[in-house]
């Protein structure tokens, strides 16, 4: 199995798309309406940033959760007990940014959203009927002008040989929001976990953009759309010696949006960042 990239202006992107999140939780499109060029700026824009003493003025705040994670304090996938090889940076809408990098990476934020709303769109459009039925409001309403949606900055820095035994990347996790939107990385690695167990490698052409599926979208349409297990693996050869960058943005409903019987998006995000100790 593999998974194909679907062209954003072909005719019927729409209903391929949303049958690839089907399949696979994944779905990669080329010919996109994000700025290849913006994308490109902003990778060499943060990467110095994270070459720099800088991003330690901008330190995470407990409280707010936004500003600068270091590597010797990152995430540990659930279920996982290795620290994940990587930094990042999370910016939310009124979150604090270094004023040399702010129009560059708030523009992407505003095209980013505005894609998103559109694949969601996307997505109500071709589920069943008795699968929409399940959304308490349409789609793409869910996330307007939510300041609960996060856009992370990541550099997996390059591989020394001195890591942690059984340290990767990124360990296999799934996202909590409702879609991610991520432009392929400068570097390969991303993979996604088939029906069977294998892992898919997931097309990283510069340019492309590959969207998934998170647990909020699950929920939401009792599972019909998966939220896949994905990991970042380490690369090979040469390429250990490159540094990564990659800047997912997780499109995460207002609080009070109602995903199912069980959960609003509020008490859904509490319930996941106390399993996984944030709070």
């Amino acid at each position: 199995m593999k998974l194909e990239t679907i062209d954003y202006l072909a005719p019927d992107s729409a209903e391929r798309f949303v049958a690839s999140l089907r399949e696979t939780g994944f779905g990669v499109l080329s010919n996109h309406p994000i700025k290849k060029e913006l994308v490109e700026a902003i990778y060499q824009e943060w990467y110095e940033f994270f070459q720099s003493d800088e991003k330690n003025e901008f330190l995470f705040k407990p409280e707010t959760q936004d500003g600068f994670f270091p590597a010797s304090i990152s995430e540990t996938a659930k279920g996982n007990t290795v620290k994940d090889i990587k930094e990042y940076y999370h910016i939310y809408p009124n979150g604090r940014v270094p004023a040399s990098l702010k129009a560059n990476i708030n523009e992407y934020y505003a095209q980013a959203n505005a894609f998103a709303a559109e694949l969601l769109g996307w997505i109500e459009k071709f589920s069943p009927s008795d699968v929409a039925k399940k959304f308490s409001i349409p789609l793409p309403e869910m996330i307007k002008d939510s300041e609960k949606t996060l856009l992370r900055v990541l550099h997996y820095p390059p591989m020394k040989g001195n890591e942690e035994m059984g340290a990767i990347r990124a360990a296999a996790h799934e996202d909590i929001n409702l879609i991610t939107v991520l432009p392929a990385a400068n570097e390969p690695g991303l993979q996604v976990k088939a029906k069977d167990g294998t892992w898919l490698d997931v097309p990283s052409d510069f340019g492309s953009i590959i969207i998934n599926i998170g647990d909020m979208l699950q929920e939401a349409s009792a599972g019909y759309f998966p939220s896949t297990s994905h990991r970042v693996i380490n690369p090979e050869g040469t390429d250990k010696t490159k540094s990564r960058i990659s800047l997912p943005l997780f499109l995460h409903p207002n609080p009070e949006v109602v995903l199912s019987d069980r959960y609003t998006a509020d008490s859904y995000l509490m319930e996941r960042l106390r399993e996984l100790g944030v709070i």
